[in-house]
């Protein structure tokens, strides 16, 4: 019969094996990497995913990120060349390329956040300072990103960092300053506005002008034509009437005496009071137009039948 003490015993060794298996392993993940510390002092760095094996109770193991992490920084106020202030706003993207180098200089993500922060603010600076407002918001942005990306990775090189990239994500004036630029944009666009309609009156006076002058001088010249034209339509009428008149004078005058009825005895007209025997009226009392003979006396008459 088997002794119960030789049985804890058993188990006692066997929990102490496992319990010294289990710290001899860790396992590293594809989207970390790992430092191996011993009492304190790093041994290793463990890159490559999967199963490996440490010292128990006297290593210890730190897991570092080695995806590339994003650095949200404030917005920030800085001055350009042309003495403009400017709020920008920017953002990194790093990773860790020394895992070694970073425990040992900053230790923690959230230190690292900090720390590049406070560079990526003076790059900012420093960059941004030697150029002007335009340069910044619309000439050179990208060849400025990339000057700040190589200064900050610079930097960064000595904490056992990589930036990845750097971007501007806008770069504008203060709010009161953008109103002032806003107002001063809008004066000058109602000037130049003002100017253009100037412009256009005076451009539109001058086109009216020279319209109405030509049209003077189209109505004059057609007045002149037609009066050129009436007096020759005139003259051919008097030389009409004066050749109707040499050949049939009796008739003529008929004609004229029609004319002057149709025109002087229109209805509605003013009315006028003439005697019959006006020669106005010749042709109403006689068709020759001329006046009738004079009555012979009887007496006159039977002297004149006498023998």
């Amino acid at each position: 019969m088997k002794s119960p003490v030789g049985g804890i015993a058993a188990l006692l060794v066997l929990f102490v094996v496992v319990i010294i298996g289990y710290s001899s392993v860790f396992t590293v993940a594809q989207t970390e990497q790992v430092l191996v510390v011993r009492l304190g002092e790093p041994v290793r760095v463990v890159t490559q995913p999967g199963l490996n094996f440490k010292a128990p109770f006297i290593d210890n193991v730190i897991s570092i990120d080695k995806r590339i992490l994003d650095l949200e920084n404030p917005s920030q106020e800085v001055i350009a060349s042309d003495q403009k202030r400017l709020v920008v706003d920017a953002f990194a993207r790093y990773r860790i390329k020394n895992a070694l180098r970073f425990y040992q200089s900053i230790g923690s993500i959230q230190a690292a956040n900090i720390q590049l922060t406070t560079l990526l603010n003076a790059s900012l600076r420093r960059v941004l300072g030697e150029v002007n407002f335009i340069t910044v918001v619309r000439d050179e942005r990208e060849a400025l990103m990339l000057r700040i990306r190589e200064q900050l990775d610079k930097e960064a090189d000595g904490y056992g960092i990589q930036v990845v990239d750097v971007r501007i994500r806008r770069a504008d004036l203060p709010e009161q300053n953008s109103q002032a630029v806003y107002q001063r944009m809008q004066t000058e666009r109602q000037r130049e506005a003002a100017e253009f309609r100037a412009q256009g009156g005076q451009k539109a006076q001058e086109i009216r002008s020279k319209a109405d002058r030509e049209a003077t001088v189209i109505v004059a010249e057609a007045n002149s034509t037609a009066e050129q034209v009436r007096g020759a339509g005139d003259g051919e009428r008097n030389r009409l009437f004066a050749e109707a008149y040499g050949k049939d004078p009796d008739f003529f005058a008929f004609y004229r005496s029609m004319a002057a009825y149709e025109n002087g005895l229109k209805s509605n007209d003013t009315r006028f009071l003439l005697k019959p025997d006006t020669d106005f009226f010749k042709f109403f009392s006689n068709s020759s137009g001329k006046p009738p003979a004079a009555a012979t006396p009887p007496a006159a008459a039977a002297a004149a039948t006498r023998p």
